[in-house]
């Protein structure tokens, strides 16, 4: 079962999104916050991390180039989660090191497919 870190400070959005991921099939790890975020990145070693951009402590963006950054936590594929749909917020998830990028309100298929695609590549040796 592929372990997934949800790093999301918006409580509604935690539970909303992690009970969905849990009952198909995925392993859930919780930080509310971006330091939060990186200890369990680096400690527990998620397959996949879900990335919400505005954080408290540490915001998203910083916590992406931090990740991508350290050898121990680099080749983790991150999906950016974020409410920010302005144009070139694509581009500066994906420029922070960000492998995949989601807006919010998630579309639940959509991410899962997106998700399904990055670990299907990092298990090929492509990521």
């Amino acid at each position: 079962m592929p372990r997934v870190l949800l790093v999301e400070d918006n409580e509604a959005n935690r539970d909303m999104l992690a009970r969905r991921l849990t009952r198909h099939g995925w392993e859930i790890l919780i930080a509310e916050n971006g330091r939060q975020g990186l200890d369990f990145a680096a400690s527990e070693s998620p397959e996949l991390i879900l990335m919400d951009m505005s954080l408290p402590e540490i915001d998203g963006w910083e916590a992406t180039r931090l990740l991508k950054a350290s050898p121990t936590t680099k080749d983790i594929p991150i999906i950016a989660l974020t409410a920010h749909a302005m144009t070139g917020d694509r581009e500066k998830a994906l420029g922070a090191g960000c492998d995949d990028f989601e807006t919010k309100p998630i579309e639940f298929q959509r991410l899962m497919e997106k998700m399904r695609v990055l670990l299907a590549s990092k298990e090929c040796g492509h990521g």
